[in-house]
């Protein structure tokens, strides 16, 4: 029997371009599901993996297909898989039992296999680029705001970085019932957050001293945006830490100190909290900025990504 093959965009070591492979199309094993991907978002961290050698240690297989924001819908199931069946929309949680993209192929392809446990259902309406959107950069924003952040109604807010998780986390901050401040040096990324209901919006994280907030959100994480996080929270109030747009940050011992300011570090989320993002994108109370592109402008998405030159979340549409 003749094997079908798809087209894969492959990582192949670092310092070196994306590569355009033929593989076989897998079979799914006792426990997996075939999941026809149709929609795959980009994120920067596809950056990192091409370009930073410390990114490798996290890679176990060499050549592999990246694309870790991946949805579609289930076009084959194991002998041992229960609750799901062909032809059920479903979203692939990025921090699973094993990592697409890192430890087994991800998105960049026609087809992914994805361990059963790791399928999140997607609701009716919701479009395939918003479910993939909700995989990665909506599950690390809702559990930084919600989870992490403990965001309720009533609560004062800083989102630090509008771009493509801040967005995300802005907009839920303020579904939540909080008071929002947001700040981005960028004038594109403050003129989409114009129309959010946030309560203040700012050119710089330290435009947010003083205002003694509840909970800073830093999305940018560009060491100095992490010492105006905490000059802006009210004493004993929280900062979470999420961007990695720098190595170290600046913070002063004794700010933090008299600030009693409460730092935390949030990377990823849970099944669950996707489950959630989906609900919130379903009703729209989450609208995010998304560009579609196809296929074949992978390449050229991670050269815009890498440039800094995207706004919102980039997602390829498959055909």
């Amino acid at each position: 029997m003749k094997t079908s093959m798809m087209s894969a965009w492959r990582w192949t070591g670092t310092g070196r371009p994306l590569q355009l492979h033929e593989v076989p199309v897998p079979a799914p094993g006792p426990d997996e599901v075939l999941v026809r991907v149709r929609a795959a978002g980009m994120c920067h961290s596809d950056v990192g993996e091409l370009d930073e050698p410390s990114w490798a240690v996290n890679i176990t297989r060499n050549p592999i297909t990246l694309g870790h924001e991946i949805a579609g819908e289930v076009v084959a199931v194991g002998a041992d898989v229960t609750g799901w069946a062909t032809g059920q929309r479903v979203g692939v949680h990025p921090q699973g039992s094993t990592v697409p993209g890192y430890s087994r192929d991800g998105g960049y392809a026609s087809h992914h296999l994805a361990p059963a446990d790791d399928l999140v259902a997607v609701p009716d309406g919701l479009s395939d680029d918003l479910a993939a959107t909700g995989t990665d950069a909506g599950m690390t924003s809702y559990h930084a705001v919600a989870v992490v952040g403990g965001v309720r109604a009533g609560s004062r807010v800083g989102v630090i970085g509008l771009g493509g998780l801040g967005q995300l986390g802005a907009q839920l901050a303020v579904h939540l019932g909080a008071e929002v401040h947001g700040a981005d040096t960028s004038t594109a990324a403050r003129s989409l957050a114009a129309g959010w209901g946030l309560a203040g919006l700012h050119e710089r994280a330290e435009d947010l001293r003083g205002l003694g907030l509840d909970v800073v959100i830093d999305f940018a994480g560009f060491g100095t945006t992490t010492e105006a996080a905490v000059h802006a929270i009210r004493v004993g109030g929280d900062v979470v830490m999420v961007g990695l747009g720098a190595e170290r940050t600046t913070l002063t011992t004794a700010d933090v100190i008299h600030q009693k300011a409460r730092i935390h570090g949030s990377s990823g989320g849970t099944r669950d909290d996707i489950a959630a993002v989906y609900q919130h994108l379903a009703s729209g109370a989450l609208a995010p900025t998304v560009e579609r592109i196809g296929f074949d402008d992978v390449p050229r998405g991670i050269e815009r990504l890498r440039a800094g030159d995207v706004r919102g979340r980039l997602v390829v549409v498959m055909p």
